[in-house]
This record gives C-alpha cells, structure tokens and sequence, in this order.
C-alpha cells in the first residue's frame, strides 16, 4: 500500500504517457494500413488494369488491321500482305498472353475471366489453321474470317468496358481510402493534441490544488497560530503531505491546547500565594510587623515592583485564555472618541516623558463618537503607544492617529501608532501578533513575554475588526487596527 501512495503520481504520469503513446501509435498504424490500401490500389490499377487497356486497344487495332490485309490479300494476291497478317497475328498473341499472363482481377474467379475465353478460342483458330494449312487443296486460306474478327473485337470491347468499370471502381475506392487515411489521422492527431492538453491542464490542476489548499494552511497558522483541517483531494504524494499537515495542524493545536490548559491552571493557582506575598511585603513595608532600616526597605521596594509585575504577566496569562476561550464579552457603548484617544494618551505620559518623547494626536473630528468596550479598547491602545515608546529612540516623537477608511469602507474608523524605532523585519511582521512571539532584534534589550500584541489582536477581532502592522527595518513602525464606526445588529 505504501509503494502504491509514494508512487501515485509517477503511476498517474505513466498512464498518462501509456495512453498517449496509444493513441499516437495507433493514429500511426492506421495510416500505415491505409496507405498500404492505396499503394495496392495503385499498384493494381497501374500494373495490371492499365496494361490491360492499353493492351486490348491493341489488339482491336490488331484486327482490324488484319482485316484490311486480308482484303486487300484477297484483291491483289501480294505476298507482302501475308507477312502484314503474319505480323499482326505475332502483336495480337503478344498482347493477348500479356493480358492472360497478368490474371484475373483480385476478388474475382478466373471462370468469370474474358480473356481466358478469348485466349482459347484463338488457341482453337490456331489449330484450325494449321490443319487447313496442311490440306494442299486449301493452300491460300488465311485463319481469320471477317465474322470471327467482328466477334473477337466485341467481346474484347465488352471486356475493356468491363476492365474500364474496374479501373473507377478502383479509382472510387482511391479516393475513398484516401479520405479515410485523412480522417483517421486528423481523429488521431486531434485525440493526441487533446489528451496532451487535458493531461497537462488536469495533472496542473491536481498540483496547483493541493498546493493551494496547502499554502492556505501554511498562511492561516502563520497568521492565527492555529488552522483548521485542510482538504485532501486525492491519495498519492500531495494527499499525503496534506494529511501530514493535518496531523501536524491537530498537533499543535492539542499542544497549545494543554499549555494554555496549563497555563491558565497554574495562573489560578500561583495568584492566591502571590496574594499572600504581596500583602506581606506590604506589610512588612509599612512597619506593621516592626521597624525596618533603609537598606530593608530597598530591598523590600524592589521586592514589590517583581511581585507587580509577575501579578501583571499572570493577569496577561488569565486575560489571553479568557480571550481564546471566548469567556470575555464585549459591551461597547457610545464614547466620545477625542477624550478616549487624550485619556489614553495621559496615561502613558509619565513613561514617554522619562525618554524625553512626545505624543502627537490626530482625530477625525467629523467622527465625535463611536461604540467600543471602552476598558477592552483602551487596553489595546495603551498596548500599542506602550510597545512605541518601549522601542522608540530617546529624544523621538510618536504619532497617534484615528481617521475613517480610506479604502472605501467609511462606516470603519482606524487607529493608527507610529514610531521612529528601529523598524520589523518583513518575514518577522505576520509572527508579533503570536503569543509569547518577540522580535530578534528586542529579546535582550526589552522586557516582556511577547502577550500584549496578542491580547490586542483577539480584543480587536472581538470587536470586528482587524489589526496589522506596516514597518521597515530603520524607519520605524506604524501598527493600526480597524473598527467599525457602529455596532452590529
């Protein structure tokens, strides 16, 4: 079974190749048979049935002429026309067996034959002559009677008449042969110009399919992280990559599965220690467990700020299972979209002015309100201008602007974040949005888990929309998501 699935294609090829080759070399054989036909045809109209003709003619002339001497024989009594007769009997016999010799026609018998009768009388008319000739009473009789040749010259008529029907026949046939010799190859030569271009068009269409269906696939993990099963089309080679994706796809999906399964498992399970921690650090931190001196409480500020930010990375973890478990409902409501854009702004303030950044704004002030989950939304914003300052340049600007859609869709607003940073690679920008994913080039500059863009892509796709990212490698980037202006009904 194995042999037969790792050689589908190469089976499918060699069908292909065998039928062609079928095909062609029948459309060969056919006029190979054909034009024997017609070299027949020929050869016997040419060798036999025209000789014949030109042969009888002869023989008519012959006679008559024989006739002529004898007459004149008779008139004159001139030895000269004895030996005209004689010669003339010599050009008769010569073209009579010349016919005899070449045979009756093909398909016929030789009973039916008008020669053969013609050649016996004259062999009877020589016998007779001979013993004529032998009687001294009868020493001038010459072997031909006017009577005799008139028969002889209508039956050698009727069979040139008949010789003449078998020569169109024969012609008829030519041509009929021909024709088909015509059709047969023009039926073979069209069958493998067809077979040819629909094995070409069907073995494409068989290749291109599955590849399609495959880079499909490819494009919705990388894009999504997960994929839904592809088609499979057939069993040979292609079939089999596609169910090896399928099981590679149902794999990773078993796998992301179990770790968010962990994940969200260990999350619950770390934020009530973590609590404790907390709560104790604080404590301890407010001298209610005793006086502490200024080197304990560095140590224990520090302690804080880790314990903050794990509290965070955990609230990130339990957010994104929530998320792709669909736990988390969307409840927009009208907002006025300037103050949105502001109030999100302030409060990123402290961190830009610590880089010495600006933050510009751009809002379309025909647009003065739009529905979102305003807590959800404003996590995804905050999520992008965060991630532009974190990767912008000390001294820089960034640019946060909100339009409708220039692309014809003008019941959607877009949000757009710009920087000055140093730009994604172009193979790494389908990948940002992918938990726990982060750029090469930050890994060992930045902090992070690589969740924000995550979150932000299941927010926005939660509200209808679509996020991406445009960006070159030393100009910066410009993340933007869409949203539509009203909510769906």
């Amino acid at each position: 079974m194995s042999m037969k699935m790792r050689f589908g294609i190469l089976a499918k090829l060699f069908a292909w190749y065998l039928l062609a080759c079928l095909i062609f070399y029948g459309t060969i054989l056919s006029l190979f048979v054909h034009i024997h036909a017609l070299g027949r045809i020929s050869e016997d109209i040419a060798n036999r049935n025209y000789r014949i003709s030109t042969a009888s003619k002869k023989m008519i002339d012959t006679l008559w002429w024989m006739a002529e001497n004898q007459k004149k024989y008779d008139l004159l009594k001139k030895e000269e026309y004895k030996e005209y007769l004689a010669a003339g009997r010599k050009e008769y016999e010569a073209n009579l067996y010349e016919i005899v010799w070449l045979g009756p026609a093909a398909g016929s018998a030789a009973a039916d034959n008008p020669w053969e009768g013609l050649y016996r009388e004259y062999q009877e008319q020589l016998e007779a002559e001979g013993q004529k000739q032998a009687d001294p009473e009868y020493p001038d009789v010459l072997w031909l009677s006017e009577d005799l040749i008139n028969q002889w010259v209508e039956k050698i008529q009727k069979a040139r008449t008949a010789n003449e029907q078998q020569i169109e026949s024969l012609v008829k046939s030519l041509n009929r042969q021909g024709r088909n010799a015509v059709q047969w190859g023009f039926v073979g030569v069209s069958a493998s110009l067809l077979i040819g271009l629909f094995g070409v068009l069907g073995f494409t269409y068989g290749m291109i399919r599955p590849i399609r269906e495959l880079r499909r696939g490819i494009k919705s993990m990388s894009r999504a992280g997960l994929t839904d099963p592809i088609r499979i089309y057939s069993n040979d080679e292609f079939g089999k990559l596609a169910g090896a994706f399928n099981d590679m796809a149902a794999r990773l999906t078993e796998e992301e599965r179990m770790r968010s399964d962990f994940i969200s498992m260990l999350s619950h399970e770390i934020r009530t220690p973590l609590t404790s921690i907390r709560e104790s650090v604080n404590l301890i931190s407010e001298e209610v467990m005793g006086d502490i001196n200024e080197k304990q409480r560095r140590f224990l500020l520090i302690a804080s700020h880790e314990l903050e930010r794990i509290t965070t990375l955990l609230n990130h973890l339990m957010q994104i299972s929530r998320l792709e478990a669909g736990a988390v409902e969307i409840h927009p409501r009208s907002i006025n979209l300037d103050e949105f854009v502001q109030g999100t702004i302030s409060r990123l303030i402290p961190a830009a002015e610590a880089k010495d950044i600006s933050i510009g704004s751009q809002v379309d002030p025909t647009v003065p309100r739009f529905y979102c989950d305003p807590d959800n939304m404003q996590q995804v914003l905050l999520n992008l201008i965060g991630n532009a300052i974190k990767f912008s340049p000390q001294g820089s600007d960034i640019l946060v602007s909100v339009k409708r859609d220039e692309s014809g869709k003008s019941s959607n607003l877009v949000f757009s974040v710009r920087d000055h940073g140093q730009g994604i690679p172009e193979e790494e920008q389908a990948l940002v949005f992918h938990k726990y994913y982060r750029a090469s080039g930050v890994r060992e500059e930045v902090d992070g888990v690589g969740l924000g863009l995550s979150i932000s892509k299941h927010i926005v796709e939660t509200h209808g929309g679509e996020i991406g990212v445009r960006s070159k490698p030393g100009e910066g980037s410009t993340f933007s998501f869409t949203l539509p202006l009203y909510p769906k009904e």
